[in-house]
């Protein structure tokens, strides 16, 4: 067989199609959920924007898939991006602090700002992405001694969740950084 006419490599394929597919599945659950009980009220604002956060991971991560060829790379993006999407996503809709209202709750973007401006330092280069996630990780810790020091509650479960979360998308990243240095010519 020539490349030319070798079939794709069904990894590669899944890691294309398995976000999409995951994406859909997050919009149908609340609406089938909907049909079953009225503990789920969605509006149609609330489908809206979840269809922009889910489109806007979802691209993300298909546009890292096709422009690097590591899987540690990949997977690091995927973490990092869901991540992302949960701390949103749980701040939104029910709120880390109290309820969803809670201004305590806008200290957790400053976790996000972190990530964004770090990977844009990195210019999405693996080793700088491994530090930004360091960095992320060390941004949520403070967070959650920040919010904890102000009597707020403690949130070190959940802040340790989303610790390992970054910190094994920076093993993925620096491992992807050490792959890089030994493909190269």
């Amino acid at each position: 067989m020539t490349p030319m006419n070798q079939p794709k490599r069904p990894v590669s394929t899944l890691l294309k199609i398995a976000p999409w597919a995951l994406g859909v599945a997050i919009m149908l659950a609340p609406l089938i959920a909907m049909q079953f009980t009225d503990q789920v009220a969605w509006t149609l604002a609330d489908f809206a924007f979840l269809a922009v956060m889910l489109l806007g991971s979802v691209a993300a991560y298909s546009l890292a898939v096709r422009i690097t060829p590591g899987l540690s790379f990949k997977a690091g993006v995927g973490l990092a991006l869901l991540a992302s999407f949960a701390l949103i996503w749980i701040n939104l809709a029910v709120g880390i602090i109290g309820n969803e209202d809670n201004p305590a709750n806008r200290i957790f973007s400053s976790i996000l700002v972190v990530e964004i401006a770090g990977t844009l330092i990195a210019r999405f280069r693996p080793r700088g992405m491994a530090w930004t996630m360091v960095a992320t990780a060390t941004t949520q810790l403070a967070v959650s001694l920040i919010l904890f020091a102000q009597g707020f509650g403690a949130t070190f479960v959940l802040t340790g969740i989303f610790m390992i979360v970054w910190l094994s998308a920076a093993w993925l990243f620096r491992r992807a950084a050490n792959q890089a240095l030994y493909t190269q010519p």
